[in-house]
């Protein structure tokens, strides 16, 4: 990896922010190898496991910030896997839901273990008010990104608009 400064900072800016995420990724893909999971795949038993209410394909799209299809081939393999089924439309519920088996639960608390010790080793040497300032840094890109693509924030039912949605850790 090379250290780059472009001659606009923005582009210097924007290459930082891509190489950390994708170090990052790779660090988490590499712990999460010895569980045999991914990212991708802990984020979506995580939701599974702890999500308040029925849990959908479009609503962990949501969660991960990911398109339709790119989360039905990632649940299509995990199906395959045993780590998740699809609970077909039925009366009264008139969606796919999309639940643990017992092997994705099995596997859920091991992958959920090695992502938090990820992010606290990786935010460890950062002080409360430093992750609080690129907090606030990291929310005003992503949301005029979010304005460019004309994508309104949305919440999972019960929430009111500005309260943020607290997740068991």
């Amino acid at each position: 990896m090379y250290e780059m400064e472009f001659a606009e900072t923005a582009m210097t800016t924007w290459t930082m922010l891509r190489q950390t995420w994708a170090a990052i990724n790779k660090v988490a893909e590499t712990r999460l190898a010895k569980v045999k999971l991914t990212p991708e795949k802990v984020a979506v038993l995580w939701a599974c496991r702890d999500y308040p209410g029925p849990l959908t394909p479009a609503e962990i799209s949501r969660l991960v910030f990911r398109e339709n299809q790119t989360v039905a081939g990632l649940l299509n393999r995990m199906e395959k896997e045993g780590l998740v089924k699809r609970i077909p439309k039925r009366r009264g519920h008139p969606f796919t839901e999309i639940k643990l088996t017992p092997r994705g639960e099995q596997l859920c608390g091991p992958g959920v273990e090695v992502m938090k010790k990820v992010v606290l080793d990786l935010m460890s040497d950062m002080s409360s008010k430093d992750q609080q300032q690129l907090q606030a840094l990291l929310r005003t890109r992503r949301d005029k990104a979010l304005d460019e693509l004309h994508i309104e924030p949305s919440l999972p039912r019960g929430y009111e608009k500005g309260e943020p949605v607290q997740v068991n850790w």
